[in-house]
């Protein structure tokens, strides 16, 4: 009887695995390097959005930098009072900081914010951001179309209204009581009235310079010379001064003198001999002043001729 049985197992060869140490150490260094580079990435641009949000006065949802935590919390600001409004824009501005690139207008059209509208949000949480912690302002302009058309005023006319409550002719009571036309025409005129004192500051401070420029020219010329041109500035300084007088001061005593003459009320005369006494008065100072002499009943001098 032949025994069947397994046949004898063969001998298996074992290979130890040959392991390419440097490889997985260099992979190993790359992986913790990355995972570095990724945090402090994150670390990054949460103090981006932590910096924005204090820029703007957001208070961020559980100290937290998400953006969908901040979304959430825009949706729930989105009222009309004009603080709620600014917190929209505080959050808006602080979204934009957190959302990847391409991803904050995504962000927009799920809150149902139109672009425009967006940016006259965070315009207004920028410009509103140094007064937000008085609510003089605030309460004055009472709703979101109003804030939006106080966007054109400078910075320095906002701090002007909150420090003051009036900027140039327009105050607080004012904006509270006017309509959106009436504050948008207010606005008009307020920001007219600044960009006019701008430039005649300007002109002054253009025509000071020209004086200072001019004066160093004559210091630096020939003793002749300048006499000769000052001369000249006086000379048509004189003659603008006569031209004031025999034209548009002559002017208004005739008109005064008609008004009397078809009116018959009152009499001006006291008052005319007032205003021609002072110019005197002051021409006797300046010659006085400066020893001239009085050749009043000589001959015309060629420059008022001329």
């Amino acid at each position: 009887m032949t025994t069947r049985g397994r046949k004898p197992t063969e001998g298996v060869e074992i290979i130890d695995p040959v392991l390419d140490q440097p490889r997985i150490d260099n992979a190993h260094a790359v992986m913790v390097q990355d995972g570095k580079d990724r945090a402090l990435a994150i670390s990054q641009h949460e103090a981006l959005v932590r910096a924005t949000a204090l820029q703007v006065g957001y208070q961020l949802p559980a100290d937290c930098a998400d953006p969908d935590l901040i979304q959430r919390d825009i949706s729930a600001n989105m009222r009309r009072s004009v603080e709620a409004c600014l917190e929209v824009g505080r959050g808006l501005a602080v979204l934009r900081a957190a959302c990847e690139h391409g991803q904050f207008i995504n962000r927009l059209d799920a809150l149902g914010i139109d672009r425009k509208v967006s940016a006259k949000f965070m315009q207004a949480a920028i410009k509103f951001s140094n007064v937000s912690s008085t609510r003089h302002l605030t309460e004055a302009i009472g709703n979101q179309t109003k804030l939006f058309e106080m966007l054109v005023l400078d910075d320095e006319q906002i701090e002007e209204l909150e420090l003051t409550g009036q900027t140039g002719d327009l105050s607080l009571d004012d904006i509270a009581s006017m309509s959106v036309k009436e504050l948008r025409a207010a606005l008009r005129e307020a920001r007219a009235e600044e960009k006019a004192t701008t430039e005649l500051l300007a002109e002054k401070n253009k025509t000071i310079d020209a004086e200072r420029a001019k004066s160093k020219r004559v210091q630096a010329a020939p003793p002749d010379e300048a006499l000769d041109q000052l001369r000249k500035e006086v000379t048509t300084i004189a003659n603008d001064a006569r031209g004031a007088i025999v034209g548009q001061l002559r002017a208004g005593m005739q008109a005064l003198q008609n008004h009397h003459d078809n009116v018959g009320a009152g009499d001006s005369i006291i008052w005319m001999a007032g205003v021609v006494g002072q110019l005197t008065a002051d021409l006797v100072a300046l010659r006085d002043e400066f020893g001239i002499p009085d050749v009043s009943a000589a001959a015309v001098p060629e420059w008022v001729e001329s």
